[in-house]
């Protein structure tokens, strides 16, 4: 009798799991309106399916990001196919997707063309300093994508990007955009957001034409050793931002749920 029972428990884990992935996406989608992050209907966020490799969720193409309802995202595969719910995957969203899920081996992986830090990447030198505390923890984690060579229309340039990114979380797309991953959509979209701030204190720094005071090698070992008093781990960190972005989100552009 237990042997038969477990693979009912198991899809039930599996369908709460879903439930809360795609709850979790669509308030990350709404977050990054509010956080001025989207552009629109472009640009995506997807999350690979819980216990279904080569499946991943997505909001269909042409809704907008304050739209973004659990019950919309579809599932789509590794040829761009809907298989679950209705719409259309937008190419782009399929071409590096997929490959980069794949590849990479990332849960969550979200792409925008996000202000500040397109802006950076428009720049000849488009390296994030350690110039702050809070481009200390992140610069390290971003790999630089230094050649743009059009929309991505192949599953090729996801493949190209997956390479690139190797096992950073963060890629910077030159003259394009910004990828980050995560294990959760609270991680990878705690990278997305303060990733953003780093880079618009650097560019308003930069505007300055004064020259920028960066943080020495020292000071920067210093920041990134693991505190010997702290109660609170990165993923308790993360869970934490994510849940307070999702109480604002209650408030302000309610609806996701």
């Amino acid at each position: 009798m237990n042997v038969t029972q477990l693979p009912v428990a198991a899809s039930n884990r599996d369908q709460a799991a879903l439930r809360e992935l795609k709850v979790q996406l669509a308030a990350a989608m709404r977050m990054a309106v509010l956080h001025e992050l989207d552009e629109g209907i472009d640009n995506h966020f997807t999350a690979r399916v819980p216990g279904q490799p080569g499946r991943y969720l997505i909001l269909p193409f042409g809704y907008h990001w304050s739209e973004a309802r659990a019950d919309d995202l579809v599932v789509f595969d590794e040829t761009g196919q809907t298989l679950e719910g209705e719409g259309t995957v937008e190419l782009s969203a399929w071409c590096i997707h997929a490959p980069f899920h794949r590849l990479t081996g990332a849960e969550v992986v979200l792409h925008t063309h996000q202000p500040w830090t397109v802006a950076l990447n428009m720049l000849k030198d488009n390296r994030l300093l350690n110039a702050t505390q809070t481009a200390v923890f992140m610069a390290r984690d971003i790999a630089y994508d230094d050649h743009y060579d059009g929309t991505a229309d192949l599953p090729s340039e996801g493949e190209r990007l997956a390479r690139i990114a190797g096992d950073k979380p963060i890629v910077f797309m030159k003259n394009h955009g910004v990828i980050t991953t995560g294990k959760t959509v609270a991680q990878a979209y705690r990278r997305l957001y303060k990733l953003e701030r780093a880079c618009r204190t650097q560019m308003l720094a930069m505007a300055t034409g004064r020259e920028l005071q960066e943080i020495d090698p020292a000071s920067v070992a210093k920041v990134l050793a693991p505190a010997e008093l702290e109660t609170h781990s990165g993923a308790d960190r993360d869970r934490l931002f994510f849940e307070a972005m999702m109480r604002v989100v209650d408030r302000e552009l309610p609806g996701y749920r």
